[in-house]
């Protein structure tokens, strides 16, 4: 279960680079906002090293922010699409090996959605849509926003889907704050909003890793390298309580 926390989430990475090289049996996975782009990489077998050396050299937000005169959000999310249908090959949950969920919020209902079925992509574009700072999703007849808004680490998806036994990663746990600009006023309302329903609903995972990754901001992509080395100490850390839980040692 990977949750929400925007350029925090790079270090998802990490984590899942320390599970497959410790060849921790995986039978599905759940996202949530960044955790849904790091999820659907993992579930479409993409090599999570040359992903973590695109984000370190590529400028990923100045590339594919394609920023607007704010209506319903500054960033349209057009490239942003188009760059996950790239990422996930334009798969389809149906054509992956790997049980795969995204969630997903109806701004409109006031519900969570989930998508384990048709195309990765858009069910992505609807996760990642932070309030304020992307423009709502249009798809499937709902207005879709961050699945983090209604539970930014939803492990109840992953017990309905089967799972017996659940690891969850955390990376908006001890975030530190300074604003600076209309953004971080947007992120932070829109995280502390999130930190209350996590609090009420604190998480049933059976291992619950948490990256030291507080003091990278929202936007800080250019962090990836730290981000992505804070989530492989978090998981080596945890390892031999995950391996000793599932008899491996």
């Amino acid at each position: 279960m990977l949750g929400a926390g925007s350029a925090r989430g790079m270090a998802h990475l990490g984590v899942l680079q320390v599970l497959r090289e410790a060849e921790i049996p995986i039978d599905m996975i759940v996202g949530c906002s960044a955790g849904a782009i790091a999820g659907a990489l993992f579930a479409v077998d993409a090599d999570l090293y040359l992903m973590e050396k695109l984000l370190s050299t590529y400028p990923i937000m100045k590339q594919l922010a394609d920023l607007r005169l704010p209506r319903q959000g500054f960033v349209k999310g057009d490239r942003i699409l188009e760059f996950v249908r790239l990422l996930t090959k334009d798969l389809t949950f149906e054509e992956i090996d790997l049980p795969f969920a995204v969630v997903a919020t109806d701004l409109e209902k006031g519900e969570q959605v989930v998508f384990a079925s048709g195309k990765i992509a858009p069910a992505v574009r609807a996760s990642i849509s932070i309030p304020g700072v992307f423009c709502p999703f249009n798809y499937q007849g709902m207005m879709l926003v961050d699945g983090a808004v209604m539970n930014r680490l939803p492990v109840e998806v992953a017990k309905g889907m089967g799972a017996e036994f659940i690891i969850g990663v955390d990376v908006k746990r001890s975030r530190e704050v300074k604003i600076k600009n209309l953004m971080d006023v947007i992120m932070q309302s829109v995280e502390i909003m999130e930190e209350e329903i996590f609090r009420r609903t604190e998480s049933a995972a059976d291992i619950l890793i948490e990256p030291e990754v507080g003091h990278i901001g929202s936007f800080k992509f250019d962090a990836s390298d730290e981000a992505v080395q804070l989530g492989r100490e978090a998981a080596l850390k945890l390892l031999p309580a995950i391996q000793q839980a599932l008899k491996l040692a």
